[in-house]
């Protein structure tokens, strides 16, 4: 697997579009002279105030590699520096410094081989949508699952896009507030909602991503390893 290479240098960037995803989640549309990324890479982004403060931090890219400009998905934080400032005070014609593509680890290229299984916890999600849509835009044959939870259904970033992926792909939710999604499951995902998904989808996983809050990343691997899923096939994004 190949990553592209980044000189490692921060460059101007332009929003050039804001659109809601989810009443705590927007998406950033930015033009920037950075290179191609691969599919779950992410950017470091940095603002610098009148007086000389930085900040900075990293985001996940949520397009898919070789689209025009750079789409973030940023979910908004009580306490987030950089996201307060997206939320708050951005908009169309601010510019920002950003830097990447970056991550090497936590990538999908196409060139792997077997069932692709992805599951997000909430904002986890963006990432794999960049992994979704790349393996939407190469037409794969390889089976593709997609497993997103969330607190409730309005919080579910992209479920029109990836409720539309085509077979040999699928799409299942779960939310712990309120009515799930028709076809949805309304509780946290566990060991018998798993096998009952992955049993429906029909395939084993040759590859597992999982992105979220620390806590369901690390319940979410313990449920792959028990089900005899080789730990170096599950790949980890984490935070919180």
């Amino acid at each position: 697997m190949t990553t592209p290479a980044n000189d490692g240098n921060w460059h101007r960037a332009v929003i050039v579009r804001i659109e809601p995803r989810t009443p705590g989640m927007r998406s950033y549309f930015l033009h920037a002279p950075l290179a191609r990324h691969v599919a779950g890479q992410h950017v470091d982004v940095r603002l610098t105030a009148p007086d000389g403060y930085q900040a900075h931090r990293s985001y996940s890219i949520a397009s898919r590699p070789g689209a025009a400009g750079i789409e973030l998905a940023i979910a908004a934080h009580d306490d987030g520096e950089v996201s307060g400032w997206f939320h708050d005070v951005a908009a169309v014609g601010d510019v920002i410094d950003v830097r990447g593509p970056l991550g090497g680890h936590f990538v999908w290229d196409g060139s792997q081989d077997g069932p692709l299984l992805l599951v997000a916890g909430g904002a986890g999600i963006v990432p794999l949508v960049s992994i979704a849509r790349a393996w939407q835009a190469a037409g794969s044959a390889t089976p593709l699952l997609v497993l997103h939870s969330a607190r409730e259904a309005g919080a579910l970033a992209f479920r029109e896009a990836l409720a539309a992926l085509d077979e040999p792909g699928r799409y299942v939710t779960a939310t712990t507030r309120g009515a799930p999604p028709p076809g949805g499951f309304g509780r946290r995902i566990d060991a018998a909602m798993l096998d009952a998904v992955l049993e429906s989808w029909g395939h084993v996983p040759a590859a597992s991503y999982l992105c979220g809050p620390t806590d369901f990343v690390e319940a979410m691997g313990k449920l792959l390893v028990a089900r005899d899923l080789p730990a170096r096939s599950i790949r980890t994004e984490r935070f919180g």
